[in-house]
């Protein structure tokens, strides 16, 4: 079982939520939770993230344009103005000192991209706040971003649909330039870990109520 042990939750974007949200039902039998909106356009649902049959810090952010946006333009965010489908596009961590974090990385050669403020308003009205990195575009979706949530309750601790999380890996063709932008973080085993393979992309294993395991 692979699952890095600063994980904080893994981000599956589309280009329309609603429809997203009924692909991940559709999939696994769980029904993602309505998170709430962003200033950048966009909207979520939620899921929490089981290991071994026990809750953790972790969950699955299914993102897409915000039905509500008075802008009728797709938001840029995780490339979700270029996506034809439901896609797993990242991950963050929640590594302690994210600020000493992100200057270790940039004097490694590495820019994780300033740490900033960001919010959404729930579904329930109340507004959560955090900090997290944003990486300038072209940005390298297989590296983590990475998220402190401050005073606010992390997601995937909250009342939230769950579903088991078995493993969570990276596939790189030429895996040696993520390897070396990871290495600059120094997170150790806290990132996901890099295997060679045939595509670049993250690979996903869950666990079903009924024991089905699912690859996303």
């Amino acid at each position: 079982m692979s699952v890095p042990h600063l994980l904080d939750h893994i981000v599956i974007a589309g280009p329309d939520l609603a429809e997203t949200v009924e692909w991940f039902r559709e999939l696994t039998g769980v029904t993602p939770a309505p998170g709430g909106s962003h200033p950048t356009g966009t909207a979520n649902a939620l899921v929490a993230l089981t290991v071994g049959g026990e809750r953790r810090p972790h969950y699955l952010e299914l993102i897409g344009p915000d039905p509500e946006r008075e802008d009728e333009e797709l938001p840029k965010t995780f490339s979700i103005n270029r996506l034809k489908r439901p896609t797993l596009i990242t991950y963050a961590v929640h590594p302690e000192g994210i600020d000493q974090v992100a200057e270790r990385s940039r004097a490694a050669g590495v820019d994780p991209g300033p740490v900033e403020d960001l919010s959404r308003t729930a579904a329930d009205g109340e507004l959560l706040q955090w900090r997290l990195t944003q990486a300038r575009a072209p940005c390298n979706y297989g590296v983590p971003f990475l998220i402190d949530w401050g005073t606010t309750e992390q997601p995937g601790l909250t009342d939230l649909p769950t579903i088991e999380l078995v493993s969570f890996e990276r596939i790189e063709v030429k895996p040696e330039p993520l390897k070396k932008a990871l290495a600059a973080l120094d997170l150790g085993d806290g990132v996901a870990p890099v295997h060679e393979g045939p595509g670049s992309r993250f690979v996903l294993q869950l666990r079903t109520e009924d024991g089905r395991e699912i690859e996303i």
